[in-house]
């Protein structure tokens, strides 16, 4: 009997695995940006504002789902520098998150690379400066996570994308402010005193000069971000309804709007069909709960027509707080369509998850050694000089106390602590944010998505689950608002390890304090669960 040989089968199996290791991994896209100051005239006064690779807004970062994302920071500032990514999950690595409570600032005429996954991501994020009052002169941008080929994508292929940024802004620079407002954004902060109301919102950088081209009879995706520092807005499109299909990573059912409520921090798509006879069209952003409405517009031109734009504007509400919470009642996770992942997102039923812990969150205003600071649960968060993330990695001692926020409200006076809070990797989590002010309130949650399930005015107590949770098609976002003198709920899968910041969207809030830092935590230090600490991360404080 002739005997086989199978070295040679082996052999070339083995070659066609290690063929298809390397041709299955995700591709890569790679960016050096150069951040320096620059001149920019908004609203027709020079200004000093902070421009990436010479651009204001920065430039957008356009990319697929598991893309591999290289961004090399080249910092040419006179001050350290963080860039963070707003709804990136960063999967496994806070360390790539660029806040203070994971970073070591870039420091000035330095550069540093983050790598970062977009893990089973799709839709609309942002990414903007962490520092200081970086963020109100400019250094944002968009992040569009597209999805793969082989992905259905559940609404129709528009030709073309927009991006659209918008933004509050201030007369002056932020270091040496006119006399009109004296002093600095940031030494106004510091001071203990409220920022001033912002002087107009722009679009892309201007209030009135961003423009759009489109041909007649064709559909567009329009990506919407609002990157404010505090006010929230309502965008719309003069002639034309807005179908809403994506929300901020998640594919919504398809409603149609007129005009659409978009809070600080949060990102939406909207499908736009031109339709209307050929011309120009108003593109419009209103403040909202202002008493001042301030108003940006650009321009929908249609291809092949020089007609201009005719007012008036369309119109909007301002101040309805109840027509805002209406609408966001009409936001609706599509069951049937999938997201990033070929498997429909309805296939996670995040309310049949029993809750392992509740943890309800108040904001507040407070004074603390005569100064103006905001609080939660009473405690106003201060950034140690150690990273939290690195102090936690090296088992630094006294840079902060685990439980140091408690999960509930209580009585007594606020105090200024790093504000960490532990929780078990894979607990499923009730997170209720009590606004007991008379201003919208804006959460933003690194590391995750979650399911906005409800929302309702007072005070939440655990009797309102039954009546006012949505447990069957909430929709995952990474953003949720609270309204004035009310409560909103969360339900999050704390699947994500690491150290991450919970915080006010809404930037002078969170520079006084209005933050804290989820530790997501078990004793098991493996790659499955968390990656370990890059090579090139940055040292700082205790950490050196």
């Amino acid at each position: 009997m002739k005997r086989v040989d199978f070295l040679p089968f082996y052999l070339g199996l083995l070659a066609l695995v290690c063929v298809s290791s390397v041709n299955a991994e995700d591709p890569y896209r790679n960016f050096k940006w150069v951040v320096t100051y620059g001149t920019v005239s908004p609203l027709g006064v020079p200004q000093r504002g902070i421009l990436i690779n010479g651009m204001f807004p920065g430039p957008t970062i356009y990319c697929e789902t598991n893309d591999n994302v290289v961004v090399e920071v080249v910092n040419k500032l006179d001050e350290p520098f963080l860039l963070t990514w707003n709804g990136v999950k960063q999967r496994k690595t806070s360390w790539q998150d660029g806040v203070l409570g994971t970073n070591c600032p870039i420091p000035p005429n330095s550069a540093w690379t983050y790598h970062m996954q977009v893990k089973d991501q799709i839709g609309t994020f942002s990414y903007f400066p962490s520092l200081g009052m970086h963020k109100a002169v400019g250094g944002y941008g968009g992040f569009n996570i597209g999805a793969r080929p082989v992905i259905f994508v559940p609404y129709l292929k528009p030709v073309a994308e927009f991006t659209l940024l918008v933004s509050d802004w201030w007369k002056s620079d932020h270091k040496s402010l006119t006399p009109f407002f004296l002093q600095a954004l940031r030494q106004i902060l510091d001071s203990g005193k409220s920022l001033p109301k912002p002087n107009a919102l722009l679009i892309n950088g201007s209030p009135r000069a961003t423009s759009f081209t489109g041909q007649a009879g064709q559909r567009y995706l329009f990506r919407v971000s609002n990157v404010a520092l505090q006010t929230s807005v309502n965008f719309r499109i003069q002639g034309h309804t807005m179908t809403l299909v994506e929300i901020e990573g998640a594919h919504t059912l398809h409603e149609s709007y007129e005009s659409f409520d978009l809070h600080v921090g949060q990102s939406a798509s909207f499908l736009v069909t031109l339709h209307s006879p050929a011309k120009g069209y108003y593109i419009v952003a209103s403040s909202r709960f202002t008493k001042t409405v301030l108003t940006a517009t650009g321009i929908l031109h249609y291809q092949g027509s020089t007609a201009k734009p005719s007012l008036p504007l369309p119109i909007a509400p301002t101040y309805q707080i109840h027509w805002s919470m209406k609408q966001a009642r009409t936001v609706r996770w599509n069951l049937t369509a999938n997201a990033a992942r070929p498997n429909p997102q309805g296939s996670f039923h995040y309310g049949t998850i029993p809750i392992t812990r509740t943890v309800v969150l108040a904001n507040s205003k407070a004074k603390i050694g005569g100064k103006l600071r905001y609080a939660v649960n009473k405690v106003s968060h201060i950034d140690p000089g150690t990273p939290l993330k690195l102090a936690d990695y090296f088992n630094i001692p006294g840079v902060f106390k685990l439980d140091s926020i408690k999960p509930a409200p209580s009585a007594g006076p606020a105090v200024l602590a790093p504000s960490v809070m532990g929780f078990t990797l894979h607990d499923y989590v009730e997170i209720v944010f009590q606004n007991n002010e008379n201003s919208i309130q804006s959460w933003h949650l690194d590391g995750y998505d979650f399911w906005s399930v409800g929302f309702g005015g007072g005070q939440w107590n655990s009797t309102l689950r039954k009546r006012f949770y949505n447990l069957n098609d909430a929709t995952s976002r990474y953003t949720v608002q609270v309204y004035p003198k009310s409560w909103s709920s969360i339900l999050v899968s704390l699947d994500n390890k690491g150290m991450w910041n919970l915080r006010s969207a809404i930037w002078p809030r969170q520079y006084l304090g209005q933050q804290l830092y989820a530790r997501v935590w078990n004793d098991e230090r493996s790659v499955y669960t968390e990656y370990e600490i890059p090579p090139n991360a940055l040292r700082c404080g205790k950490a050196h």
